[in-house]
């Protein structure tokens, strides 16, 4: 098992990252691997749950995972049925049901953080099981939504089951696909569980996304990744970057070559303001957040822009 530790004095302290760490998952099909971050120093430290988007792994977005890390959390990443890591093709027979086996995921991974923490010796009794949230990129963002209390309408309109998770305290949704009646026919067909409801997801969350993020799934344009905002009880801010598109900037990974709107400052706004959203809902700490309210409503040529209820 592998063992890494980055220093990272701009981001406030080392680190330390082990993976894989293995839960045994047979009804899956392939055990779950998960990747664990944390600061090495610390006690208390908060839990973020990452769920990654569609083809990335556990060993995607360190420039989020870096700095989480670096700045007191306990950062732990499941790798998805989907990702390019385990081949999985549409002939498989879990294809189509991935979308239920990524929250199963998360639900596996929250109830063995006891084994996923003491994959770092001591870490456990450094941890908070009091305070978890989980977060989510893309794909991400629906599969912890579900947790949040987003569920998904099945062919006659009617709401599946509710998987709210009482141990999830916040959260955190990065460009989140939006309801289902702008799907185009492909996304229709191929993916229907996008058909969100969001009016019982009351867990509080931060909302993230760039107004020039145009999906090929929707006929709408990049406002229908602010559904999860306008239409969630627990919908407690939305940050919208400017001039950002799905990558926001590329927060799945440093030099990405896929980015198609790199921008080292868009991603140093996200990883702050979903560090300091998550210590104030968290009850750790106000003041990063207040202050990064203050600075965006002050600056003379903004990157972004907060909304807050």
């Amino acid at each position: 098992m592998p063992v890494t530790s980055t220093a990272l004095p701009s981001f406030g302290t080392s680190i330390i990252s082990v993976k894989p760490v293995v839960l045994p998952a047979p009804d899956r099909g392939d055990d779950l691997q998960v990747r664990v971050s944390a600061p090495v120093t610390g006690t208390g430290l908060p839990i973020i749950v990452f769920a990654h988007g569609y083809t990335q792994s556990m060993s995607s977005y360190d420039p989020l995972v870096d700095f989480w890390a670096g700045n007191g959390f306990v950062v732990v990443q499941p790798t998805f049925l989907d990702s390019v890591t385990l081949g999985l093709t549409p002939a498989d027979p879990r294809y189509p049901d991935i979308w239920k086996i990524r929250v199963r995921d998360v639900q596996r991974v929250l109830d063995d953080l006891g084994q996923v923490l003491g994959a770092v010796p001591g870490l456990a009794e450094r941890a908070d099981l009091g305070r978890i949230a989980v977060a989510g990129h893309s794909w991400g963002g629906q599969t912890v939504g579900m947790l949040l209390g987003a569920r998904v309408l099945d062919a006659d309109g009617k709401p599946g089951p509710d998987l709210t998770d009482p141990r999830v305290k916040a959260g955190v949704l990065l460009t989140t696909t939006g309801t289902g009646e702008a799907l185009t026919p492909f996304a229709e067909e191929n993916f229907a569980f996008m058909h969100a409801d969001f009016g019982n997801l009351t867990t509080p969350f931060l909302a993230v996304a760039g107004d020039r993020d145009q999906s090929l799934l929707s006929t709408r344009g990049p406002d229908w990744f602010t559904d999860v905002y306008r239409l969630s009880p627990g919908a407690r801010a939305l940050l919208t970057l400017f001039g950002g598109e799905h990558s926001l900037g590329g927060i799945h990974g440093y030099n990405a070559t896929d980015t198609t709107d790199e921008s080292p400052e868009r991603v140093a706004l996200v990883r702050r303001a979903s560090w300091a959203y998550l210590l104030t809902e968290l009850g750790v700490d106000d003041l990063p957040w207040k202050q990064l309210q203050a600075e965006l409503a002050d600056a003379a040529d903004p990157i972004g822009a907060l909304d807050v209820r």
